[in-house]
């Protein structure tokens, strides 16, 4: 029986060594595999990507609201808002995830307004704007004061797959320039203090005048989403009043950005 125990220890200690080597190699073989499997970093220099589709073209809408509001004005419901820009895009050589964003476009506010009258033309006090409450008086149906704006936003882009951007996840950052092109009121169906229509539901009046209005509006604004879809959105740190002609307002806006090209 001894005589059998060194071959058999013999035995068994070969095959655990020849199992060792075997799983050795095989961890080996599946590194390299791994290795070879595993893609090459990308020169970014050697890819164009000048021509690329990148959010060119924007069309914002959603949600506007006034921040800072005094609670003797009477806004009502959801303010509304559109922007079309057209933008430049133009990504940085040594890393092409990050780009900036150059456009020009047209931008749009309209804020809705409860049994109020807005004297644009400043007729009541000659010096300034009046939120009038017209609760006992003739007033409007539905009220609005609409702004529209001509814009420059700039954006500081980034993507996460430069080469596929109307599929990957991006956000910017950023801010838009604006001069207003038009201000105005536009009230529908005027009717008594009763609620009773005095002309009917289709008698319109629009006064347009912005000399209260500041001309100019700065905003920092903000995106994020996945390819053609991002939500975003805007605070105006200027006020929509020139100087002592009107209250302290400070419009913003949230909403969907679709973008292309």
């Amino acid at each position: 029986m001894n005589k059998l125990i060194f071959p058999i220890l013999i035995a068994v200690l070969g095959t655990l060594s020849l199992q060792a080597q075997s799983n050795k190699d095989k961890k080996k073989a599946a590194k390299e595999e791994t290795k070879k499997e595993k893609p090459p970093k990308t020169d970014w220099s050697k890819v164009s990507l000048g021509d690329r589709a990148n959010d060119h073209f924007m069309v914002q809408f959603g949600y506007d609201g006034w921040a800072t509001l005094p609670d003797s004005i009477n806004t009502t419901g959801f303010g509304r808002h559109l922007n079309v820009y057209v933008m430049l895009d133009k990504p940085f050589k040594t890393d092409p995830h990050w780009s900036v964003g150059l456009g020009v476009g047209i931008g749009s506010s309209n804020i809705y307004f409860d049994k109020t009258y807005v004297d644009l033309k400043g007729s009541i006090s000659q010096t300034q704007v009046s939120f009038v409450d017209a609760t006992a008086q003739n007033h409007f149906e539905k009220y609005k004061l609409t702004t529209v704006w001509a814009e420059a936003p700039i954006e500081l882009r980034h993507i996460s797959n430069p080469l596929k951007s109307d599929k990957s996840f991006k956000y910017a950052f950023g801010v838009k320039v604006g001069t207003m092109i038009s201000g105005y009121t536009r009230g529908k169906d005027l009717q008594n203090k009763d609620g009773q229509s005095l002309y009917g539901n289709k008698y319109i009046q629009k006064e347009k005048d912005r000399k209260y209005l500041n001309n100019i509006r700065l905003a920092p604004t903000f995106r994020f989403g996945v390819g053609n879809f991002t939500v975003y959105g805007a605070y105006q740190i200027t006020n929509l009043w020139k100087e002592g002609q009107g209250p302290e307002v400070r419009p913003f806006s949230v909403g969907l950005c679709l973008s292309g090209l």
